[in-house]
């Protein structure tokens, strides 16, 4: 189970890398190679929806990436501050969740 949520989490990571975006124009070559009757508007949407999809997973990834170097800035400058929440991120979120379910009930 545990390396299921890892492949999980670093193929989310992945479809938010420029690569991801040939995946669909390859889609596309293959279903007009071997089914192009079938590519009609319907096709097309589809694609479209995929590339949206794939458009705000690198928005969001993005995002998450510089607010993550934002706190990790701010914890370093706070000697007060806890170090070890700068790795944080790099557990998985079910191991996120649980931190912070813990951190909740020491409060």
């Amino acid at each position: 189970m545990e390396r299921l949520r890892q492949l999980l989490t670093h193929m989310g990571t992945l479809m938010s890398r420029p690569g991801a975006f040939l995946l669909p124009l390859v889609y596309m070559i293959v279903w007009l190679v071997f089914d192009s009757a079938t590519l009609d508007w319907h096709g097309f949407a589809t694609l479209a929806t995929w590339l949206m999809t794939l458009f705000i997973q690198r928005a969001e990834h993005r995002d998450t990436q510089a607010i993550q170097a934002k706190l990790d800035e701010l914890l370093h400058s706070d000697a007060r501050a806890a170090n070890r929440l700068t790795r944080l991120d790099d557990k998985e979120p079910e191991d996120i969740e649980d931190f912070r379910e813990a951190q909740r009930k020491g409060d």
